[in-house]
């Protein structure tokens, strides 16, 4: 993970604790919308990340009603939520697409193309993004 995110760091012109957050939110989603075998192939290949996401998920679910209310409003939101966590963070969207860009290229070097476009194909929307 460290290598992931100082390459984050870099391209995104970002510190460290906004960069793993930034990662954190983005495989987050990626794994509530994407399908599970393959965010599984992609969690295997990227050591830490499963623990980064459970680390975040639990401080989300830790915020009380309003973290409730956020974890329920999930669904059709996602793409939006995540969006919204990641400019809340600090990022612009130049960030964001940073970010994810270099998350993605990441993936695509340790887990396979495959693997990661057959995520990115699942997610309405997503493939404009990166």
């Amino acid at each position: 993970m460290e290598e992931l995110i100082s390459r984050i760091m870099t391209a995104a012109g970002i510190d460290k604790e906004v960069a793993k957050k930034a990662v954190a939110i983005i495989l987050g989603f990626l794994n509530k919308e994407g399908p599970e075998d393959k965010m599984q192939l992609i969690f295997d290949a990227l050591p830490g990340a499963a623990d980064l996401v459970a680390e975040r998920e639990q401080e989300k679910s830790g915020g009380g009603l309003l973290g409730g209310l956020g974890s329920m409003m999930g669904g059709g939101m996602g793409a939006m939520a995540a969006l919204n966590e990641l400019t809340s963070a600090g990022l612009d969207m130049n960030g964001v697409q940073s970010v994810v860009k270099e998350l993605v290229s990441y993936a695509k070097e340790k887990a396979g193309d495959d693997v990661v476009d057959e995520v990115i194909s699942q997610i309405p929307g997503l493939s404009q993004i990166v």
